[in-house]
């Protein structure tokens, strides 16, 4: 009598954990932060409510985990099509800190107007607000990272001579990072590439006459 292998149960719950990611990051894209719950999500994965219970304390939870791991695919596929193994938060040092600027900005524009990323990252930035234990771990997971990037970057500028010595490198970023975010959430005006450019010259040059 053949024997029967024994259910793996980690690739059962990694299908479970895949399809909750899928369901939460379709749903909020269809019905909104607000219509988003956790019967919805359950019954669009196909698992029990107490599974993502067991996982996760609240929407909130998942659907930072799942936008997480939307990124950390995106870069996987990235590093794929390069070759190599990209570093996730590293921006390329071509010695032009003008040029490097405005490759990840316009990058930044480009998942901005992604409808893939949009939703998700509109309600996780709205309710992180609201629930401050959400917004700490969106702080530190999400956005934390890529200000790292521009801060080791302008610290590499700065011991090349490009930027001045005193300047302090988390406040410079958001000379360019906060109008980015604050046009792209109160949808204040188009997001493009010449926009994300004019962000950047303007922080390194000044608005005076040159």
């Amino acid at each position: 009598m053949a024997t029967k292998s024994a259910p793996d149960s980690k690739r059962r719950s990694e299908r479970s954990r895949r399809a909750i990611y899928d369901a939460a990051l379709d749903l909020v894209s269809e019905v909104g932060y607000g219509k988003l719950t956790i019967e919805a999500i359950a019954s669009r994965a196909g698992v029990g409510k107490q599974t993502i219970y067991r996982w996760w304390p609240s929407k909130g939870a998942v659907l930072l985990d799942a936008f997480l791991d939307l990124g950390e695919q995106a870069h996987q596929e990235a590093s794929d099509n390069a070759g190599r193994d990209l570093a996730p938060t590293e921006i390329p040092d071509s010695g032009d800190l003008e040029a490097d600027l405005k490759l990840v900005m316009r990058a930044t524009i480009d998942e901005f107007r992604n409808p893939k990323y949009d939703a998700p990252w509109r309600a996780l930035a709205a309710e992180g607000m609201l629930n401050s234990e959400l917004g700490a771990e969106y702080v530190e997971k999400l956005l934390e990272p890529g200000l790292q990037m521009y801060v080791r970057r302008i610290e590499i500028a700065q011991e090349a001579g490009q930027v001045a010595a005193d300047v302090d490198p988390r406040i410079a970023l958001e000379l360019w990072t906060g109008p980015l975010a604050q046009r792209w959430m109160q949808r204040t005006g188009p997001l493009t590439h010449e926009y994300a450019d004019k962000l950047v010259e303007y922080a390194l040059y000044g608005i005076a006459p040159r």
